[in-house]
């Protein structure tokens, strides 16, 4: 099954060694949680940067969510005992607009819930997710646009007062390997509203 980016970029799978296995169920759990109660969502952080650019090992797993208070103890029961959610203070972190982590208890992995609230990016973001495959035979998951997992890697990267070597070689990753189907419109537009153009020119033209 071929699914096509709206960065109009077709793949058919994954990169090889996008993720170990075990990240990968995790990460088709809550998605499947996200979508039976019927929250907006898309994959991000390193997962989707190594979908959409170059594959590296993670130690969690970044989901983008348009999640609101009412729907957090129905998150919490949907993703049973193997998750460790503390629904007060999710509850907190949505009222707040702030990531939350939740831990996945059998091998400890951490599912980091960026809660988006209704700025433009966020809107943005969510409403170009794409499904992809992440295993033959799974049903897609909503994943990040290249456009959108760099610009956020760019933001990130210029928040964290551009020391993360990490960040930049996934920033680069993606420009390398997308890179002829990038919408440079968009990304331009964005990356000056986001104030990260200067950084976007550098990793274009690197």
């Amino acid at each position: 099954m071929t699914r096509a980016l709206p960065s109009r970029r077709t793949v058919t799978g994954p990169p090889a060694g996008v993720g170990a296995p075990d990240f990968l169920d995790v990460a088709l759990r809550v998605a499947r949680a996200l979508e039976r109660i019927g929250v907006d969502y898309a994959l991000g952080g390193s997962l989707a940067a190594g979908i959409v650019g170059e594959p590296r090992a993670t130690n969690d797993i970044a989901f983008a969510v348009r999640l609101d208070e009412g729907k957090v103890a129905a998150l919490a029961a949907e993703l049973g005992d193997d998750f460790a959610v503390d629904v007060e203070a999710l509850r907190d972190a949505v009222r707040r607009g702030r990531s939350y982590n939740v831990y996945f208890l059998p091998t400890v992995i951490e599912v980091d819930l960026f809660v988006r609230g209704g700025a433009p990016f966020d809107e943005s973001e969510l409403s170009r997710s794409a499904p992809i495959e992440l295993r033959p035979g799974e049903r897609p998951i909503r994943v990040a646009t290249a456009e959108d997992s760099l610009l956020r890697k760019l933001v990130w990267f210029r928040q964290g007062g551009e020391q993360s070597e990490t960040q930049w070689r996934d920033v680069l990753g993606i420009a390398r390997v997308s890179g002829p189907d990038l919408d440079l419109d968009y990304l331009r537009a964005w990356a000056g509203r986001l104030g990260v153009g200067g950084l976007l020119e550098r990793a274009l033209a690197a």
